[in-house]
């Protein structure tokens, strides 16, 4: 069984610096505060944990900070990608094989259950394992147990299993592609972990811990955001979540330029699928997704179309075509 020292709490785990490549934060929101109470009591008791939210939300940094936080941290962390487990291998992959099992087994393999002995096995994108392989994971956690391929009698297993997955597994239950047996045993405790436009409160916090963690890294000056800068990136919606941030900060100290908010593709989605051709139609429609983009921000708008301020106010205030550019025949 793990070592049932005493285990650090997620306070303790705060206090490293950000260039620590193990350091972590937080923030303040009071949902991610939940959660993470939520983890040290998981961590304590050493159960099975899922962990579900939108890509780019940290799951797999949650996955690790439980392993940190839990009796098992000085023991391994095994991560799995089960979106990459093929129904013929998997079960190799997974639990193990005896040599001569099938052809090309030389010799054992212990599979990552038995490899992860005593620590944590982290089954990451859950929600894609083939439902062929997922009565034997349920009997891994049912009996605490594997049979390795080609072995006569199954073997005892020590290891937590934590998993994550961007998937609504309730509505896989219901289409039958996820057991529901399964859900329940997986879901002991469940990390909900609120995507970034949920926790603005917590974007000026990320973009100091990231700044310092890069500044550090790539040893340059430390980027402080001004205040219209800060105001930007926390309306921003993050469709890549933390981890989105993380690569803007880190790819402007890589280039050593200012961080900037990504280019919007939107407009240019838009304009490629437009059922017309008609260039003032296309204009109009440009404004009008800039300033949605921008929630009516003029001046980022403009920025976002890349025209002056002025033009930007003057396509606002003459929104319709001149006469010689009336609407064409829509294609």
């Amino acid at each position: 069984m793990a070592d049932l020292s005493i285990a650090p709490s997620i306070d303790s785990l705060l206090s490293s610096h950000p260039e620590d490549s193990d350091s972590w934060v937080l923030g303040s929101n009071p949902t991610v505060r939940r959660i993470a109470r939520h983890a040290e009591r998981a961590a304590e008791v050493q159960c099975t944990v899922l962990i579900s939210g939108e890509t780019g939300t940290g799951k797999e940094l949650w996955a690790r900070l439980l392993h940190r936080l839990s009796p098992r941290a000085k023991k391994p962390f095994v991560p799995v990608n089960c979106a990459a487990l093929t129904v013929t291998l998997a079960e190799s992959q997974l639990f193990g094989h005896e040599k001569g099992a099938f052809t090309g087994a030389l010799g054992r393999s212990l599979g990552v259950f038995r490899a992860a002995e005593g620590g944590v096995v982290f089954l990451d994108e859950v929600g894609d394992m083939p439902l062929e392989l997922q009565p034997k994971l349920l009997r891994v956690l049912q009996q605490s147990e594997v049979t390795p391929v080609g072995a006569a009698h199954p073997l005892i297993v020590d290891a937590q299993v934590i998993a994550a997955t961007n998937r609504n597994l309730e509505e896989e239950v219901a289409a039958g592609r996820f057991r529901e047996d399964l859900y329940y045993r997986l879901n002991m405790v469940e990390l909900d972990v609120p995507p970034l436009r949920n926790r603005v409160d917590d974007i000026p916090e990320l973009i100091d811990f990231f700044s310092r963690r890069f500044a550090a890294k790539y040893d340059r000056t430390l980027w402080k955001p001004d205040r219209e800068t800060l105001k930007a990136f926390c309306e921003y919606r993050w469709p890549g979540n933390v981890r989105q941030l993380a690569h803007v900060i880190e790819q402007s100290y890589v280039l050593d330029t200012t961080p900037c908010l990504p280019r919007v593709g939107i407009l240019h989605r838009h304009a490629i699928t437009l059922p017309f051709t008609d260039l003032a139609k296309l204009r109009r429609v440009a404004v009008r997704q800039a300033m949605q983009t921008t929630q009516g921000h003029k001046g980022r708008a403009a920025k976002l179309l890349g025209v002056h301020p002025n033009t930007m106010t003057r396509l606002l205030a003459h929104p319709k075509p001149d006469a010689h550019e009336s609407d064409s025949k829509d294609v």
